[in-house]
């Protein structure tokens, strides 16, 4: 049974999650939350992912900061965390060492990936114990920055956060709409809604140019090409005068 004091820390935990992710540009954004118990889960977040063919360092650092948001939130609220966030943590700190030791997207490690596709280094380290620790310490850098990153975040919007968890405990759940009353609609998903709206006036100005040259050629007189064969022009050689036709006097 889930005490009171619990449900509240889980609905902030929830509600940190569905805060930055509506903050930040790359950070894929929920359209739905919940407080009611699923199995092992106590709460659960469906969002919205933008589909990638690669992804930048930027992209990951907002995912990893949204994923931390909701252990930020118990934080901010409470001045304290709860063992909630184990899954959050786990993701981030794989999103991290892929990062720093797979990627190349850290500037200490550089362009160095020990990615060993074959396999061959199950059991050992490609790397020194020296370059090992290197990688920890930055591991643990990026994953601190964008918790105090979340923290800041969230302070900076602590009533919205607050009516937004609110909102779930009295509810249960949340969705999208929940978020735009709020917050209001994202900047990101504006700029996207503009992007989509220019495309589809040209895309109907481009039709209105093809119809209007369909009409015009339409319009042109058309020429039998039998009629021409039957009634070919009159062959008049140069330096020859036309002879008048008249009565013989």
């Amino acid at each position: 049974i889930i005490t009171p004091s619990e449900k509240k820390a889980i609905a902030f935990h929830e509600a940190g999650h569905a805060t930055i992710s509506w903050l930040l540009e790359h950070a894929h954004p929920l359209v739905k939350v919940t407080i009611v118990p699923r199995g092992q889960s106590l709460g659960a977040a469906w969002d919205l992912p933008e589909e990638r063919s690669i992804t930048t360092t930027e992209q990951i650092l907002d995912e990893m900061c949204s994923a931390l948001g909701g252990r930020a939130a118990e934080q901010l609220i409470f001045n304290k965390i709860s063992t909630g966030a184990l899954s959050d943590l786990e993701k981030v700190t794989k999103q991290a060492y892929a990062m720093v030791s797979i990627y190349g997207l850290n500037d200490k490690i550089g362009n160095i990936s020990y990615y060993d596709s074959r396999g061959q280094d199950m059991f050992t380290k490609p790397y020194s114990d020296d370059r090992a620790r290197i990688i920890d310490e930055e591991v643990s850098k990026m994953i601190e920055s964008q918790y105090q990153r979340a923290l800041n975040l969230l302070a900076e919007n602590k009533d919205k956060l607050t009516e937004l968890a609110e909102k779930l405990l009295s509810s249960e759940v949340i969705f999208k709409e929940d978020l735009v009353a709020i917050f209001g609609q994202r900047k990101w998903d504006k700029k996207e809604e503009l992007e989509e709206k220019i495309t589809e006036t040209e895309e109907e100005e481009s039709e209105v140019k093809i119809e209007s040259s369909k009409t015009a050629e339409e319009s042109k007189p058309i020429i039998s090409k039998e009629e021409d064969l039957k009634n070919p022009p009159e062959f008049k050689p140069k330096g020859v005068k036309e002879e008048k036709e008249g009565t013989d006097e």
